[in-house]
């Protein structure tokens, strides 16, 4: 019997450690990943009718009233994770001066053009406008879950591996900043901060996960979480 509780013991820490960031090497990750995602394209980022869900019923609720009262509008971004032996994220602050979302963390990304020939197209171009990130550097991996934010966006969200010893060339008419964090940092649920609020009467859930001096929160964030539950999550 202690023997047999031992063997359990020990497939429960082997669970543990390779659902672990902190321990998840770079080339695991990356495998991972593209077991798991794709490159389907969802028909609820152009289909009124399907909500995508957020993960809060009181979100998820807004989300139906908005469909209704205005037209969607279809977005990517592109969730790029730098191959360092410890992998990161390359994240961009946004221009102060725009008119939405000004001066907030985000990935690179932005509307679906028509002459885009997909969502992967879009997110790649805006990566390449926003912060020069060059797509010879870029493999990528697939589609993250579809995520509807209250401003009736609905963002696809390309995960892709980065390889390093690219040059950045921020576009000062977008971005302020372009920087790095930790994977393991991201997806530690430890640091996923769960608040709320209310808005347009509803009381609306979002993740924040301040890393030193940056404040990530809303959208960012919580399509942070689902990479997290999609790749890390028992």
């Amino acid at each position: 019997m202690e023997h047999e509780l031992r063997k359990v013991g020990t497939g429960l820490n082997e669970t543990m450690a390779r659902n672990d960031p902190a321990t998840l090497s770079s080339a695991e990750f990356f495998d991972r990943a593209r077991a798991r995602l794709g490159f389907e394209i969802p028909a609820g980022l152009t289909d009124p009718g399907l909500i995508p869900a957020s993960g809060d019923r009181g979100t998820d609720r807004m989300l139906e009233i908005l469909a209704r009262e205005q037209p969607i509008r279809p977005a990517a971004v592109l969730i790029p994770v730098v191959d360092h032996p410890q992998p990161t994220v390359l994240l961009t602050q946004r221009s102060a001066h725009l008119n939405e979302h000004a001066g907030q963390i985000s990935f690179p990304g932005g509307k679906i053009d028509a002459t885009d020939a997909s969502p992967l197209e879009t997110a790649l171009r805006e990566a390449e406008e926003e912060v020069g990130l060059n797509r010879e550097f870029v493999d990528p991996v697939g589609y993250l879950d579809l995520y509807g934010t209250s401003f009736g966006f609905r963002i696809l969200p390309t995960v892709a591996r980065v390889r390093p010893g690219f040059n950045l060339h921020i576009n000062r008419s977008e971005v302020d900043d372009a920087f790095e964090v930790p994977l393991a940092f991201l997806m530690d649920p430890a640091n996923h901060q769960l608040h709320s609020k209310e808005f347009r009467g509803m009381e609306r859930c979002y993740y924040a996960m301040p890393y030193e001096e940056r404040y990530i929160w809303g959208a960012t964030a919580g399509i942070l979480r689902v990479l997290y539950e999609r790749i890390f999550a028992p």
